[in-house]
């Protein structure tokens, strides 16, 4: 294996650990607080420590498949059919594409419940509009509480949900709810039923970090908590003193070593950059002296390099005036 082939499966080797890291900070209770009280309604105002308790099952995260058909896992029990969300090991279907944290919680009258989704994302996906995707996600988390939080046509007992996304590395810090909504354009027909099922919140975290204020103290606590430059101490300086989080055993191992990843990624990535820049660097030299008119031959001798890989770089750089044969003009 090249050395740069070798760089890039290593780096991308320890940028997916990054990410399973990332999830599973956010997965934190006490984490999962301070974000459900920055963006579902009910919640503002609240105090972290007291929607902790209302924060059921697990969380599950990466778990949970997305895919439809295998969200839900039925199971007997003393003879009746029961169904629940499918958390079996995830080695069993591989390759289907998980929610990266999901739960329920309970509402402050202690009796209603929603579904909760949170995604991770570094960076903007290349193959899709993330918006289409969470639309996808908050689809599924509605149309799969059939048979596991309602029965038959039993409709109004459809939970609400919420699928929140944390996108880093934004031109901009920002907070967008995206949610249903009635027009009328004829006449005002009063139909049965809540606009409030689907809900999705996007949340950008820019570079640079939010004053903990006011709707920006999320920001903040996002921002320092994922940040690939902050180191460990600093980050839970600031989870302690400004957020009143206690750095646990877990949340101290995982900043720790989410930050040793990232110093790591950089590293290989610095490396890989200054072993790219040479190699075009030796390319622009052979390039001007093919200009300047010195053969394949010529130029391999002076370059300390074999025929074959100065014409392929002359070839992938021009290749419609040249070919091995012909001496430039």
């Amino acid at each position: 294996m090249n050395t740069e082939l070798s760089n890039t499966v290593s780096a991308a080797g320890a940028d997916a650990q990054y990410d399973e890291l990332a999830k599973h900070l956010l997965g934190s209770k006490r984490i999962l607080a301070h974000i459900l009280k920055g963006t579902v309604r009910e919640f503002y105002g609240m105090n972290p420590d007291d929607i902790i308790p209302l924060i059921e099952q697990g969380p599950f995260i990466s778990t949970v498949p997305a895919e439809p058909g295998m969200t839900n896992a039925a199971a007997e029990n003393n003879g009746t059919r029961i169904t629940g969300l499918n958390t079996e090991n995830s080695e069993i279907h591989e390759g289907l594409i998980r929610f990266d944290i999901i739960f329920y919680v309970r509402m402050k009258d202690g009796i209603s419940r929603a579904v909760i989704n949170i995604e991770a994302q570094k960076d903007e996906p290349c193959g899709c509009h993330i918006l289409n995707r969470a639309v996808f996600y908050t689809s599924r988390l509605i149309s799969s509480q059939k048979e596991r939080d309602f029965v038959k046509m039993k409709y109004n007992d459809i939970k609400r949900v919420f699928s929140i996304w944390v996108c880093m590395n934004t031109d901009e810090n920002s907070l967008s709810h995206i949610h249903l909504a009635k027009d009328d354009l004829l006449g005002c027909g009063r139909w049965k039923g809540r606009l409030d099922l689907f809900n999705i919140v996007m949340i950008g975290i820019a570079e640079n970090f939010s004053e903990n204020s006011g709707p920006r103290s999320l920001h903040r606590l996002l921002g320092t908590l994922l940040s690939a430059e902050l180191p460990a101490d600093e980050k839970l300086y600031i989870l302690e003193t400004e957020f009143d989080i206690p750095a646990d055993d877990r949340i101290r191992e995982d900043v720790s070593e989410m930050c040793n990843l990232s110093q790591g990624i950089f590293e290989k990535g610095e490396a890989r950059g200054r072993a790219i820049g040479q190699t075009i660097g030796e390319a622009r030299i052979i390039l001007n002296m093919f200009k300047n008119g010195l053969t394949a031959e010529q130029i391999a001798a002076t370059a300390d390099k074999t025929i074959e890989e100065v014409q392929n770089i002359i070839i992938n750089s021009t290749p419609e005036t040249y070919s091995p044969n012909k001496t430039p003009v």
